[in-house]
């Protein structure tokens, strides 16, 4: 029997939509039809135009049907979080302050998919500002829960069968966490390989585009159409032969992981050993004690430069979590902000050093299971080291911990080197047997 189309993976999509086996608009109609039946409990999104969506899949066909040449994404629906500028819709931010903001013109990953071949599904919804104040978005496994943050909607919408893949941001844990949390693949590249230029700025040090899939082979097939010319870019993933080289590590927040978490993480390294794969557990050096304090540093004075417009007219409308922040940035002494920076080119150097005789780092995505909470969205702590490097991490769904719910396995590899990365996620992920999501949330 043939699988719903909504469960399809975006590979499988894009053979079926190319082979005429279903056309676009069926496609776009089949997830439009899920995310009637869902949505209302999961609130996965900002701004969705049904009619829109259709308008657009006629468009991927008519195409086709005239025999045009498809491109690497064509007719796929893609979820855009909702700090990416979208061209005559509303790009809100997660925010009041920014209501009925409707830019003319496209951030430059929106346009590299439109291009592509791709369509915006619709806008998904974020956390105030791309930081920590939640949005409406609830977790698809359980939906007192949180999805994590700030990309919510994006992680959510993918995990729910609403999108094959959506894009997001990581200024600290932004990507990763959400796809952990919600039982997803979701991949940051370095830092600069996908363009972040047209999203809403907290961060220009650290600010990061993801994306979120149902494999690490969508992710990155996404992804290297995204970055490199016609759909044949440099993070696809490498042919491997022999299993890979990995250092596991708890990093200086391991005591902030629950236990179910660790006692997670100590099976996920002997599954991978037996699976052939060479483990070393190891710890960091210890300059990367240093990296929490640096990149939170980073984070406040950026934000209060970059926001400062915002706060200063429209602060009745910011959560007092955001101008709390602000003010935290805004009263940090310059040195203090400068030596942040200096620790974080001292710690990309001591980490490709690290790398060297490993093709990459395993360790936990997040503390544990999603938090039992809609009012906050978890512990970005063991992302942090990762975003602040602006290194390839990726998140594979791995099991549930005790209430249910996904815990992950985050792979880490070298600056430059996301085929390296997405090559040992890829050759880890097929030592574990995960459901991409739960039918009936």
């Amino acid at each position: 029997m043939d699988k719903p189309l909504h469960s399809l993976s975006l590979s499988e999509v894009l053979r079926g939509i190319e082979s005429r086996r279903f056309t676009s608009e069926a496609y776009t109609q089949a997830l439009l039809a899920r995310i009637a039946s869902l949505d209302e409990t999961i609130r996965a999104w900002a701004w969705l135009e049904p009619e829109q969506a259709i308008k657009a899949a006629r468009l991927s066909d008519s195409h086709l049907a005239a025999g045009g040449k498809p491109g690497p994404l064509h007719g796929l629906p893609v979820g855009v979080k909702d700090i990416f500028a979208t061209a005559g819709v509303p790009t809100e931010m997660g925010s009041p302050a920014f209501a009925g903001n409707i830019p003319d013109e496209s951030a430059g990953v929106v346009k590299l998919l439109e291009d592509r071949g791709a369509f915006v599904m619709g806008k998904t919804v974020t956390t105030e500002c791309a930081f920590l104040f939640p949005g409406k978005t609830r977790n698809p496994w359980n939906p007192s829960h949180t999805p994590g943050g700030s990309s919510s909607g994006s992680a959510a919408a993918v995990a729910a069968g609403f999108v094959p893949a959506a894009l997001g941001t990581q200024t600290n844990g932004s990507v990763i966490r959400p796809a952990a949390f919600c039982g997803v693949v979701g991949f940051k590249p370095t830092q600069g390989m996908i363009p972040i230029e047209g999203a809403l700025t907290f961060s220009h040090t650290l600010d990061q585009p993801g994306i979120f899939t149902r494999c690490v082979e969508d992710a990155a097939w996404l992804a290297a159409s995204l970055t490199g010319e016609g759909g044949k870019p440099s993070p696809s993933i490498d042919a491997r032969s022999t299993p890979p080289r990995l250092a596991a590590v708890q990093t200086p927040v391991w005591e902030q992981a629950e236990d179910d978490a660790k006692q997670n993480f100590r099976e996920n390294i002997q599954t991978i050993r037996k699976g052939g794969a060479r483990v070393e557990e190891c710890e960091l050096p210890d300059i990367f004690s240093h990296a929490h304090r640096a990149i939170r540093t980073i984070m406040a004075v950026e934000s209060a430069l970059n926001l400062e417009e915002l706060h200063r007219k429209q602060a009745t409308l910011l959560s007092s979590t955001l101008k709390d922040f602000i003010a935290e940035g805004t009263d940090a002494r310059a040195v203090v902000y400068l030596q942040a920076l200096k620790t974080r080119l001292n710690l990309q150097t001591e980490l490709e050093s690290f790398l060297a005789k490993y093709d990459a780092v395993i360790t936990p995505p997040a503390t544990g299971e999603a938090p039992a909470t809609l009012e906050q969205t978890g512990s970005p702590a063991f992302c942090s080291i990762w975003s602040l490097c602006g290194v390839p991490a990726i998140t594979i769904p791995v099991g549930f911990g005790p209430r249910g719910l996904p815990l992950g396995l985050q792979i880490v590899g070298p600056r430059g080197k996301d085929g390296q990365a997405l090559s040992s996620a890829h050759w880890c992920e097929g030592l574990f047997s995960f459901p991409c999501w739960r039918e009936k949330p």
